[in-house]
């Protein structure tokens, strides 16, 4: 189950981001709701809030091992582990996941959600977030699974 969600969120964001990339030009930026959301199509080649830039091989490096690890992680866990830890990780897992197939094919990362006050950021961060929020929330308010 945790592998099918991965699976569906990469194959979201690398929808999205096709479809971003295929669509627009790079800077082109399309209103949803003026001066609040906005569609801009840039890349990243730092990290997030655009620290590192240039850092490929350490930005791709560190996530991929990460990765690996939160996925051989769930694998052991599947069955041991309570339903909101594992998510959490799958999420966390997809986002990184996403964005590192970005860094593979280009060098840097494709970010497209605008809301004008914020770094601009994509999908799979979004994804790492609420993986992260749903892990603080799990380790902070829920009984540890003893093994």
């Amino acid at each position: 189950m945790y592998y099918g969600i991965i699976t569906l969120l990469i194959a979201i964001d690398q929808g999205i981001k096709f479809v971003v990339a295929s669509r627009m030009r790079l800077g082109e930026s399309i209103p949803v709701i003026e001066d609040f959301l906005h569609i801009t199509y840039i890349r990243n080649s730092g990290g997030a809030f655009g620290i590192m830039q240039g850092q490929t091989a350490i930005l791709t490096l560190i996530p991929a091992l990460l990765t690996i690890g939160f996925l051989v992680y769930i694998y052991k866990k599947r069955k041991s582990e309570k339903l909101p830890y594992l998510l959490s990780l799958s999420l966390i897992a997809a986002g990184g996941i996403g964005n590192l197939i970005d860094r593979i094919r280009f060098g840097e990362v494709v970010d497209f959600i605008d809301f004008r006050v914020f770094p601009i950021f994509n999908f799979a961060d979004i994804c790492v977030c609420c993986g992260c929020a749903l892990l603080l929330y799990v380790m902070l308010y829920e009984k540890p699974t003893s093994d």
